[in-house]
């Protein structure tokens, strides 16, 4: 049997490129073929790339009161789906040229929910949508200190109205298990939360 990852970016031709929107976020058509499994050439083909900047995401987890920091936010893309379009998310923003994914946690800790983490743990990065965007997610887990958080944060001037909720860590993730929560980094974070709990609430003290 032949191995996975037989292929690599020099398998892909891109033979014409152009920008065909540019607003809020951007988007490309390209015009390419690529290598096939069979050893023969994929006739081109064109497709829509969504150009999206990689993101950081944290889970701020408090181990000594078993707590997690949610935020609460509208979200467009949630819009006309049989559900509220106020999602519980975790503090996350887009990183900026030259910003380090944990200078960005740092960053979204405080503009989102006034927390520091100390200290960030890595978690996993991973690719939102691979068919048609480009964006990376970094993803960690952070620690802090529940014991005065919570309340209304955001940028007013990015058009951000945040409410941030301390929830017990069992209930946030009996909250991905029954489906109120559905946003692919917060199920990935609580996962990994509900897997690693006992270590961090025991090496986090």
């Amino acid at each position: 049997m032949t191995k996975p990852f037989q292929f690599t970016a020099d398998d892909v031709k891109v033979e014409k490129r152009e920008t065909v929107f540019q607003g809020f976020f951007r988007m490309d058509k390209l015009w390419l073929t690529h290598r096939r499994f069979d050893g023969e050439d994929m006739p081109i083909f064109t497709r829509e790339l969504f150009i999206r900047g990689d993101a950081t995401c944290v889970l701020p987890y408090d181990p000594q009161r078993d707590e997690v920091v949610l935020l609460e936010q509208f979200r467009l893309g949630a819009l006309g789906r049989n559900q509220s379009p106020w999602l519980l998310e975790l503090v996350a923003g887009m990183n900026e040229d030259g910003e380090s994914p944990e200078e960005v946690a740092q960053r979204e800790g405080q503009e989102e929910a006034g927390l520091t983490f100390e200290p960030l743990e890595k978690i996993c990065d991973y690719l939102v949508s691979p068919g048609g965007s480009t964006e990376m997610i970094h993803l960690y887990c952070g620690r802090v200190s529940t014991e005065n958080a919570g309340g209304l944060y955001g940028m007013e001037h990015e058009h951000e109205d945040i409410r941030a909720h301390v929830v017990s860590a069992e209930d946030a993730i009996a909250m991905i298990h029954d489906g109120r929560i559905n946003n692919a980094a917060a199920i990935i974070a609580l996962q990994w939360l509900e897997l690693n709990r006992a270590r961090l609430r025991k090496g986090w003290q």
